[in-house]
């Protein structure tokens, strides 16, 4: 049974509460894994304690244990004008912004004349998700 600490492989299925797959390790490697070290979601991890090799099960996430809420702080105008004309701006497309250290991904919401409205929330934030999951080892 799967404890605190165990490196798993674990192959799962993704998606929201209106069915949308947003991941899937299908025709790929299982995701690997140690259990309770923060690399991925509260939720996925608590998901997987207690399960057995070979075990399947379905899990449902809440916003709060998969990627918090989404924050209208981390929504916000970007001057137009200081975009560079040769990058392309489309509504619901991802850009690179740097902050100093490291690549910062925001969504474009919304492109007028004077501003381009981003989004730097996490693109499953404010979603409730589910998954399929099959306990294929503890390493």
């Amino acid at each position: 049974m799967v404890k605190s600490g165990d490196k798993v492989a674990i192959h799962y299925k993704g998606t929201l509460n209106d069915g949308t797959l947003f991941d899937s390790s299908e025709g790929r490697e299982p995701l690997e894994f140690q259990v309770g070290s923060g690399m991925v979601i509260k939720g996925f991890d608590e998901g997987v304690m207690g399960m057995q090799v070979g075990e399947k099960k379905s899990i449902h996430i809440s916003v709060e244990d998969a990627y918090g809420p989404a924050s209208e702080e981390m929504i916000f105008n970007f001057d137009r004008a200081d975009i560079p004309a040769d990058i392309p701006l489309n509504v619901g497309e991802t850009l690179n912004m740097h902050d100093g250290q490291r690549a910062v991904p925001v969504i474009i919401r919304e492109v007028t004349e004077s501003y381009v409205r981003l989004d730097a929330n996490h693109p499953l934030a404010g979603q409730e998700l589910n998954f399929e999951l099959e306990l294929v080892a503890i390493k």
